[in-house]
C-alpha cells in the first residue's frame, strides 16, 4: 500500500508516525545490546546497524515516490517549519560535521573552531539576507531564481555551472565519509566502500526526489543526534564529569594540557611520517605570530558567507508552505544544528583523554606496542590504513609522536577508544552514515534538479513533457554520483579539505549575485553573469597557484596567509567588484523587474510568480 506524504491528516499525524520510528529505533538498539550480551559479533553487530536504517530510508524513499513535478523538486511546499528545521539540520550535519570536525578539534584544537563558528554564523546570513525572500521569489532552484531575477538563458547556465562545481566537490566528501564507514564495518578496501555508500545515498533520492529526501532527513536527523551525544555522556559518566559535560568539561581540557607537556609533544621527524599519507600525527604544532588569527577570522568567514551560498540548504526553504515559515524553519535549524556543534568539542575533548590519561585503563600513550597493537580496535582500523603506529626510537613503548591516524576515524573510533561495549559503535556508524547520506541526498539532488530543470527542461527542451523531465533527472542522479564515487576513491583531500573547497566555490559565484539580486534592484543580468563567472574563476585559479607553487601560475607563498581551505576571500572578493563595476557600465533592469525586486523584499504576503517564469 503506497503511503500519501502529504495532505492535511499527514502533516498533523507527523508527531506520531516519527514518535513510533524513534521508539522502534531505540527498541532494535536495545536488541542489539541484548544480543551483544549473548556474544554476537561485533561485525555483525555493526552490519545489522547500517542494514535497518539504510533498509528504513530506502522505504521512506519507496513510499514517497512521485511523478508530481512539484513534489519532486520542492516537496509539495507543505513541509511544517519544525519538520523542515529537522531535515535542513540533516541536510547540513554532514560527513564533516558528524565524522570529521570533532576529528580537526582532536588534532589542532581551537582553529578548528572556526568551522563550527562559520557554519553556524552563516546561519545568521541565511535567516537575514536570503531565506524569506528566496521563498517569496517562488523558484525550484537557486539557477531558477538567477534565471527569473536578472533574464536570459546564459545567466541562469551560469548559475547552473557554479552550483554543479561546488555541489560536485561537496559530494565527494560525503562519499568519502560514507566509504570510510563501510569499510570499517564490513573490512573492505576504502575505494570499494565508496561504492557501497552511494549505493546507499541514491536509494533514498532516486524514486521520491526532493518529497522522499526530506522525510528521510528527518528520519535521519533522529538518528544521527542520538549516536552523536550517547557516547558523549557515556565517557562523561565513567570520567566523573557530570550529566551536562558540553559545560563541565574544562577540567579534561585543563588535564589534556597537562599529559602534553608531561608526554613532550613536538614535531615528529620527517622520516616518521614519510608514507603515511592519510595520517596525521596525534598532536599540533603550535605557530607564533599574527598569522593563526588571521587564518581563524579568514577561515570563519569562509565558512559562514559559503553556507549562505550552498544551492542544496536554500533549495530546502523553497519547501515550506509560507515565507514566514521559512524564516521559522531557520530558527529551527540553527536549534538542531546547535545540539551537535555545541557537542562536537566535548567529544573530542573526552576521547583524547581516554587515550592518553595513564588514571582511565583505556589509555594507550606510554604503554607497551606490543599490548597497544593487540586491542582489536587499532588492529581493526590500521588493517584498512586509516591508523599507523611508528616505533621511531625502537624502546618498545608508545610514544605521542609514533601514534598517528586519520582525524576523519575520531568520532567513529571513539566508542571502541572508551571501551564502550560495541553496540555504541555500531549506533554511531549508523548515526555517521545518517549524516553523511542526509547531506548527499541533498547535494545530488540539487545537481540532478537544476540540471533537468534549470539546463535540460529550461533551456534545452522547454516542451518536454514531465515523465521526460524526471527521468532525465534520475538519471543524471545516476550519473553524479557514480562520477562523485571515483573521484572520492582518489582520496585528493580529507572530508574537511573538500567541503571547505566546496564552501569557497559556492561563496566565490554565488553570494553576491544572490544578496545583490534581493537588496540592489539596480543590480542586472551583465553584472551577475561577470560576478559569477569572475568569482568562480579567480577563486579557482587561486586555489590552483597555491596547490601548485611549481607551476607557471603557481605562487612561492599564499597572499596574506591564504591558504587552500580560504581561497574563496579572493573569489567572492573578484565577483564582487565584477559585479558592481559591469552593472554599473551597462543598464539598469526593466521597471517590471524592479518592481518585482521591491515587492519581494516584503517579508510577507502572497508568492510571487514572475511573468518570465
Amino acid at each position: 500500500m503506497k503511503m500519501q506524504w502529504e495532505g492535511k491528516s499527514f502533516i498533523e499525524n507527523l508527531p506520531r508516525i516519527y514518535g513510533v520510528y524513534t521508539g522502534g529505533f531505540v527498541l532494535f538498539f536495545i536488541l542489539m545490546a541484548v544480543f551483544e550480551k549473548f556474544g554476537m559479533s561485533a561485525e555483525m553487530i555493526g552490519i545489522l546497524f547500517l542494514a535497518f536504517t539504510l533498509a528504513i530510508y530506502a522505504f521512506i524513499g519507496i513510499l514517497s515516490r512521485t511523478m508530481a513535478v512539484e513534489a519532486y523538486y520542492v516537496a509539495g511546499r507543505s513541509v511544517p517549519p519544525v519538520f523542515n528545521g529537522m531535515a535542513t539540520a540533516a541536510d547540513w550535519m554532514s560527513g564533516a560535521s558528524f565524522v570529521a570536525m570533532a576529528g580537526g578539534i582532536f588534532m589542532s584544537g581551537y582553529p578548528y573552531m572556526a568551522f563550527i563558528v562559520g557554519w553556524t554564523g552563516g546561519y545568521i546570513l541565511v535567516a537575514t539576507l536570503m531565506a524569506p525572500y528566496l521563498r517569496k521569489f517562488g523558484c525550484y532552484t537557486v539557477p531558477d531564481f538567477i534565471g527569473t531575477r536578472y533574464g536570459g538563458k546564459f545567466a541562469r547556465l551560469c548559475g547552473v555551472l557554479v552550483l554543479v562545481v561546488a555541489s560536485f566537490t561537496y559530494v565527494t566528501a560525503q562519499i568519502t565519509a560514507t566509504g570510510t564507514i563501510a569499510a570499517r564495518a564490513f573490512q573492505i578496501p576504502f575505494e570499494v566502500g565508496v561504492w557501497l555508500g552511494l549505493f546507499g545515498i541514491l536509494l533514498c533520492s532516486m524514486l521520491g526526489g526532493m518529497r522522499a529526501v526530506t522525510w528521510t532527513q528527518v528520519a535521519q536527523y533522529i538518528v544521527l543526534i542520538v549516536a552523536y551525544l550517547i557516547p558523549i555522556f557515556w565517557m562523561s559518566n565513567k570520567q566523573g564529569l557530570g550529566f551536562f559535560p558540553q559545560i563541565e568539561y574544562g577540567p579534561a581540557v585543563a588535564r589534556i594540557m597537562e599529559l602534553e607537556t608531561q608526554l613532550g609533544v613536538g614535531t615528529p621527524p620527517a622520516e616518521t611520517v614519510a608514507g603515511l599519507k592519510a595520517l596525521t600525527a596525534l598532536h599540533a604544532t603550535p605557530v607564533g605570530g599574527w598569522l593563526p588569527a588571521w587564518q581563524f577570522v579568514t577561515l570563519v568567514f569562509c565558512m559562514m558567507v559559503g553556507t549562505a551560498s550552498l544551492p542544496h540548504i536554500l533549495m530546502r526553504y523553497f519547501t515550506t508552505p509560507s515565507v514566514r515559515d521559512a524564516r521559522q524553519s531557520v530558527a529551527w535549524s540553527l536549534l538542531f544544528i546547535f545540539l551537535l556543534y555545541f557537542s562536537a568539542p566535548c567529544l573530542a575533548t573526552l576521547s583524547k583523554l581516554q587515550m592518553l590519561d595513564p588514571n582511565l585503563p583505556t589509555s594507550i600513550i606510554g604503554a607497551s606496542i606490543d599490548q597497544v597493537m593487540s586491542l582489536s580496535w587499532i588492529e581493526k582500523w590500521g588493517n584498512i590504513n586509516l591508523l599507523a603506529i611508528r616505533d621511531s626510537n625502537a624502546d618498545g613503548i608508545l610514544q605521542i609522536n609514533e601514534f598517528f591516524l586519520n582525524p576523519d576515524i575520531i568520532v567513529l573510533a571513539t566508542p571502541e577508544i572508551a571501551g564502550l561495549p560495541y553496540v555504541i559503535s555500531g549506533l554511531v556508524a549508523a548515526g555517521g552514515m545518517a549524516a553523511a547520506m542526509s547531506t548527499a541526498d541533498g547535494l545530488l539532488l540539487a545537481m540532478a534538479n537544476a540540471l533537468s530543470h534549470d539546463l535540460y527542461y529550461k533551456i534545452i527542451d522547454p516542451k518536454a513533457e514531465t515523465r521526460k523531465r524526471l527521468l532525465t533527472a534520475r538519471i543524471l542522479l545516476l550519473v553524479i554520483g557514480a562520477a562523485g564515487a571515483g573521484v572520492a576513491s582518489l582520496k585528493l583531500t580529507g572530508i574537511l579539505g573538500a567541503v571547505a573547497w566546496a564552501f569557497c566555490f559556492a561563496m566565490s559565484g554565488l553570494f553576491f549575485p544572490l544578496v545583490l539580486g534581493v537588496w540592489w534592484k539596480r543590480a542586472n543580468r551583465p553584472g551577475a553573469i561577470a560576478g559569477m563567472l569572475g568569482g568562480l574563476g579567480a577563486g579557482w585559479w587561486y586555489l590552483l597557484a597555491v596547490r601548485n607553487p611549481e607551476a607557471w601560475y603557481g605562487l612561492a607563498q599564499p597572499w596574506i596567509g591564504l591558504d587552500h581551505l580560504r581561497f574563496g576571500v579572493v573569489g567572492v572578493t573578484a565577483s564582487l567588484i565584477f559585479m558592481i563595476v559591469v552593472t554599473l557600465l551597462t543598464a539598469a533592469p526593466d521597471e517590471e523587474t524592479q518592481r518585482m525586486v521591491d515587492e519581494v523584499r516584503i517579508p510577507s504576503g502572497d508568492t510571487i510568480i514572475p511573468s518570465k517564469v
